[in-house]
């Protein structure tokens, strides 16, 4: 279980989350939605161990603060919404940073398995810097896979965190990337993921929580949290959502000019 109670976070001399309660469960994929500025980056962050916070977080029932960086890392990788790198790594290289347990030999099986699992089986030679933004997103997505390569290890849940993970992708991937989300979460890893495609999240997600101005408005499933008026009063627009025969809520903008304007 991963849990924040009460958490907050500045940054310089801004209040920039205030009390904040999250919850995220193994064997679930839990999304982080909300407008622009509201606290989704920071709040991952602060659970990942790469912000300072007041308030409690624990994650497999240790407080985060506690747990020395190495370790942490064998529990939990995290993909960033931007990774630049100037060197010209080949993309097996990048794949390989993940690469924090095993010798050379399972290193190099897993980079193949894990560049593979994201559709770039036949890349790995090439130059990173010379990829498209969609294809360096999906490499630096099967880097920290390898990181956690077993969603359960020892009966203790691995976690990805991903800072939207389909922001540069094509209809396709984004479907291929969420897919591989809900793969380790069905597998027993916990998977947390900033999110801004309102129908991605219903289709995927099974639990979201909403943030707007640096708080949480609600917490709930999908069916229960996305609704018209909680939506459009974080969002500052208005919003009608459906449901079509299929499971799951579907979101289409009522008017493209915001509210106020």
């Amino acid at each position: 279980m991963l849990e924040a109670n009460d958490v907050s976070v500045t940054l310089g001399r801004r209040r920039v989350l205030r009390g904040v309660d999250f919850r995220a469960a193994p064997g679930a994929l839990t999304a982080i939605v909300g407008p622009n500025g509201s606290g989704k980056t920071t709040l991952l962050r602060a659970m990942t161990g790469d912000l300072a916070y007041e308030g409690g977080i624990r994650i497999n029932g240790e407080e985060l603060s506690e747990i020395p960086a190495p370790r942490l890392a064998l529990h939990r990788a995290v993909l960033a919404q931007f990774t630049p790198m100037a060197f010209p790594f080949t993309v097996a290289e990048v794949v390989r940073l993940g690469q924090i347990r095993g010798g050379t030999t399972v290193a190099g099986d897993l980079t193949k398995r894990a560049l593979a699992r994201v559709g770039l089986g036949g890349h790995a030679g090439r130059a990173y810097t010379e990829l498209s933004g969609g294809e360096q997103q999906r490499v630096q997505l099967a880097r920290v896979l390898c990181q956690v390569w077993e969603p359960v290890e020892n009966g203790a849940p691995h976690w990805l965190f991903l800072d939207e993970p389909v922001s540069s992708l094509d209809i396709a991937h984004q479907l291929q990337v969420m897919q591989i989300a809900r793969d380790f979460a069905d597998a027993g890893g916990g998977v947390v993921a900033i999110m801004h495609d309102l129908n991605l999240t219903a289709m995927f997600a099974d639990s979201v929580a909403l943030l707007s101005d640096g708080e949480a408005l609600e917490q709930a499933s999908p069916e229960t949290l996305l609704r018209d008026d909680l939506l459009s009063q974080a969002y500052g627009c208005t919003l009608r959502v459906s449901t079509p025969p299929a499971r799951g809520p579907y979101l289409l903008p009522h008017a493209a000019v915001p509210r106020g304007l």
